[in-house]
């Protein structure tokens, strides 16, 4: 196989990666794990790496959590009386408030995309769970764009405030296995930032 076809297809399999980690990172955002995907993360195999660490210590969250003590640790979170310890919506993050230019800003993105918002979903558009979700389709070529909308997304919608929530969701004090979940998210975006930084 001729050198650019394996660079090309090592690229290919890398961006398939980033793509299934932001899709996981927003699944475990939009719901607490059932009894079935804590078998399967408790699963997964790290390595050495950043990134590898990062799936180690979420297996070994998994392996020691249950979906009953998973879903009050998510309502704990994110849910709460009133509200959650944290607001996982980039409005708040980037501006102090809800509802702001950023949820408007990523409203119009989306509908660039053709998405729209699902009925019966109460939650602001600029949830975590939800930019990590198009963010994994349009790395993994399900929504239209293509590389370059997919570092645009990640470079308006992602980079001002998602390590920062992943970083606060790490140190969060009803955090057992979203600790782990944070300390991924983080390594992700780390990476991520550091990719989209380099000369193309």
């Amino acid at each position: 196989m001729p050198a650019q076809a394996v660079a090309d297809t090592q690229i290919d399999i890398l961006t398939t990666e980033r793509a299934r980690l932001f899709a996981l990172l927003g699944r475990l955002l939009v719901a607490a794990p059932d009894a079935r995907l804590l078998e399967a993360l408790a699963a997964l195999r790290g390595d050495r790496s950043a990134l590898g660490q990062g799936y180690g210590a979420l297996a070994q969250a998994a392996a020691v959590s249950d979906s009953v003590s998973s879903e009050r640790e998510f309502h704990d979170l994110f849910i709460g009386l009133g509200r959650g310890e944290l607001l996982p919506f980039a409005s708040y993050y980037i501006t102090g408030f809800l509802h702001e230019r950023p949820l408007a800003e990523l409203r119009g993105a989306l509908a660039k995309l053709g998405l729209e918002r699902a009925e019966g979903i109460a939650e602001p558009e600029d949830h975590i769970a939800t930019v990590c979700e198009v963010y994994a389709g349009l790395l993994s070529g399900s929504f239209d764009g293509g590389p370059a909308a997919a570092e645009a997304f990640f470079d308006t919608h992602i980079r001002p405030w998602a390590g920062r929530f992943f970083t606060d969701l790490e140190k969060a004090e009803a955090a057992r296995f979203y600790r782990a979940v944070g300390r991924l998210g983080r390594t992700a975006i780390e990476i991520e930032q550091a990719a989209n930084g380099l000369p193309a």
